[in-house]
């Protein structure tokens, strides 16, 4: 972004002023139409868009890369972690006793299919990768990382406990598959067939 630091300051203003103007344009007409798009079409890419445009110029960093930098830095101090991670099997389940503040339910990590337009159909390797977070306490579905990370943030000496009936995780689970379903799979308007892959999943207990 070193660019940036080249332009006198009342240029810099209104070009970011512009952007801003324009982006709100472009989700104001993604909200009234529901055109769905790379970036600045749909609510989420268009908010995270400017936030992370603002990030750069500021110099500050984003829940999402300080949740890049702590993953890093996981794979630094312990050499072998990567390899394990990539033995793990899909859709793997553990769980935890929530954190003092942490909350209370499911979290569930997704990969979102997408349009591939060459292919012409939707697929896993197109889409995107999307926590959620099954907030029994606040009886809500949280999406926002910065919101999520708290509550399933473990160490390696973190005790694995479960303690959740099957039956209350198979619907929480569809809770967030229904939730899936009403939001992107319809911004997207994806075909019927098409559906959410579940690659991990934990549950938030009272221990």
């Amino acid at each position: 972004m070193s660019f940036w630091n080249f332009l006198p300051p009342e240029d810099l203003n209104a070009i970011l002023t512009l952007y801003t103007k324009v982006t709100q344009k472009t989700l104001l007409i993604s909200k009234t139409l529901g055109i769905e798009g790379k970036k600045l079409l749909t609510p989420e890419d268009d908010y995270e868009a400017l936030k992370e445009f603002n990030h750069a110029y500021e110099g500050t960093k984003t829940a999402v890369e300080n949740m890049h930098l702590e993953y890093q830095a996981l794979l630094q101090a312990d050499p072998a972690l990567d390899a394990r991670l990539k033995r793990l099997p899909g859709a793997t389940f553990s769980g935890r006793k929530r954190p003092a503040k942490g909350a209370r339910g499911v979290f569930c990590c997704y990969a979102l299919p997408a349009l591939d337009k060459e292919a012409g159909e939707f697929t896993e390797a197109a889409g995107t990768t999307r926590w959620y977070l099954c907030d029994l306490d606040r009886d809500a579905i949280l999406e926002e990382p910065a919101e999520i990370i708290g509550s399933i943030r473990s160490k390696p000496d973190t005790p694995r406990q479960c303690t959740t009936e099957e039956k209350t995780l198979v619907e929480l689970r569809s809770k967030v598959e229904k939730h899936i379903k009403n939001t992107y799979l319809k911004r997207v308007d994806a075909p019927v067939g098409v559906k959410p892959a579940l690659k991990c999943w934990m549950e938030l207990n009272e221990g």
